[in-house]
């Protein structure tokens, strides 16, 4: 019998308090491989309330405590037991390549070490008062209270780690909302902490069917305990968290969508820039917020550098993961993605646009790899992510039309950028609008100590770091014997 995925409601794993499930289905085969409970709105309020009454000793435990529980992690997230139910669980509910599975996790260890080191991010600072003489300013950096994290499929394990770690390690406590797709990957993580030693209360976990999700998220964002939100995900859903929390007048951290684009100068290594936009754009079949969704290459390497590209491309299929030895991608998380891509590039010949590889067709979730050129700003290909195995060609003469086609988006994630001369290249990079700009890497890169940052705009805005979730309080000592107007 496939598994069941409870919610995590103080520190107990418990099934919804109505007894309410939705089925997990893997997106190549349609097979169900899991339930999941799905929360009720008394769930919500029981893990706001769990979370809430956590917080008031939570916020006041030492730094070494802390500390000590997120290297506790670390160590346990490379174990036998956690790799392998990560593994298992990423590939089963997403159907992600045994490549994607190893991302998912390898990198969460060095995370949670990195995130333990900046605790004296945490410092507070003591000055005069600009105002009254002799008075004493205080500034300190102090937890929220409950934070409300919602994290996506494409990266389940990792990405709800994200939207949990910085929060309570900020001595904040937090519930996280997974996704419908991929509830048992995500819920993995509070396995992990309440392993690792977190309290009970701070990090809870609740799933909800895509019926329910839009009312019960309404729900816990408007709640009064939650202090802010953050959200990764489409910039669809993002507006309308967005709206939600502008509502109640609460901050946001949202990391939306990406349609990164990856420069290539005369002067690159095209051999390099051909194998980073390769996997750039087809890695986790183009699933990934940070994928390459453009390539500006300038004319005098673009026949080589497409022509390298195409060849790279051209080996790799799409398909049964499972049974399909020369299968390396595997399907969308939902064949109406496969169906707006269709559409996307079939739009994109018709406004002249010349597909180099690819069939434009679909097999259900299942789209095989595509590359275009020709493709420019106002086709709705270029305008608006893909989020499948597709990436578009633009030809350039100069560096300065480069760095403006580059900026033609509304999206501002990730980019990348090819040239042999890192001094010019850094000049070049700073002009480029993006949040992170790689110089001869691939546009699919994260720093663990400050990550992804949008923009603005469809890429979203704020980063998950210790400024985005602590107030910065401030305490003014006045010195006695002050004179007041009034008052003799």
């Amino acid at each position: 019998m496939p598994p069941l995925t409870q919610l995590y409601i103080d520190g107990q794993f418990v099934p919804s308090s109505n007894g309410a499930t939705f089925e997990v289905r893997n997106p190549y085969s349609g097979q169900v491989v899991g339930h999941s409970s799905s929360a009720s709105s008394s769930d919500c309020k029981a893990a706001i309330e769990a979370a809430a009454k956590a917080f008031k000793t939570w916020e006041s435990t030492s730094m070494n405590q802390r500390r000590d529980i997120f290297l506790k992690a670390a160590d346990l997230v490379k174990t036998e037991k956690y790799v392998t139910k990560i593994m298992a669980s990423v590939q089963e509910e997403t159907s992600a390549a045994e490549y994607w599975g190893t991302f998912t996790w390898i990198g969460t260890s060095n995370f949670l070490r990195t995130q333990a080191g900046m605790l004296d991010q945490l410092k507070g600072e003591t000055f005069p008062s600009g105002s009254i003489p002799g008075a004493q300013v205080v500034a300190q950096r102090r937890a929220m209270g409950v934070i409300f994290g919602i994290a996506p499929w494409n990266a389940p394990f990792t990405l709800s780690i994200r939207a949990i770690a910085v929060p309570i390690l900020c001595g904040n406590t937090a519930i996280l909302k997974s996704s419908e797709v991929s509830p048992r990957s995500q819920s993995i993580v509070v396995e992990l902490f309440e392993e690792a030693g977190l309290p009970p209360g701070v990090l809870n976990f609740i799933s909800m069917s895509r019926d329910s999700a839009p009312t019960l998220t309404a729900e816990i964002i408007g709640h009064p305990l939650v202090r802010s939100i953050n959200f990764t995900g489409s910039d669809r859903v993002g507006k309308i968290i967005a709206m939600e929390a502008a509502k109640n007048l609460k901050p946001c951290v949202l990391e939306l969508g990406g349609k990164a684009p990856a420069i290539v100068l005369n002067d690159a290594n095209v051999a390099e820039a051909a194998k980073a936009i390769a996997y750039g754009s087809m890695a986790h079949s183009g699933q990934i917020c940070m994928s390459t969704e453009r390539v500006i290459v300038q004319r005098g390497i673009a026949d080589q550098l497409i022509s390298k590209v195409k060849e790279l491309v051209r080996p790799l299929k799409a398909g049964d993961l499972t049974n399909d030895p020369s299968a390396s991608l595997g399907a969308l998380f939902a064949g109406s993605s496969a169906d707006n891509i269709v559409a996307m590039i079939r739009d994109a010949k018709a406004e002249g646009a010349e597909v180099l590889l690819g069939d434009i067709t679909k097999q259900g979730p299942v789209i095989q790899p595509h590359l275009l050129k020709n493709v420019k700003p106002g086709m709705r290909i270029w305008d608006r992510e893909t989020f499948g195995p597709v990436a578009v060609f633009a030809i350039v003469d100069s560096i300065d039309e480069a760095i403006e086609m580059a900026n033609a988006s509304e999206y501002s994630l990730s980019a990348s950028l090819w040239t042999s001369d890192l001094f010019e290249g850094q000049g070049i990079a700073s002009q480029i609008r993006a949040g992170c700009t790689n110089i001869n890497g691939p546009t699919v890169h994260s720093e663990p100590t400050d990550g992804l940052l949008g923009l603005g705009g469809a890429s979203g805005y704020g980063r998950f770091h210790i400024e985005n979730f602590t107030d910065k309080r401030v305490i003014v000592i006045h010195p006695l014997g002050r004179k007041y107007p009034l008052i003799a």
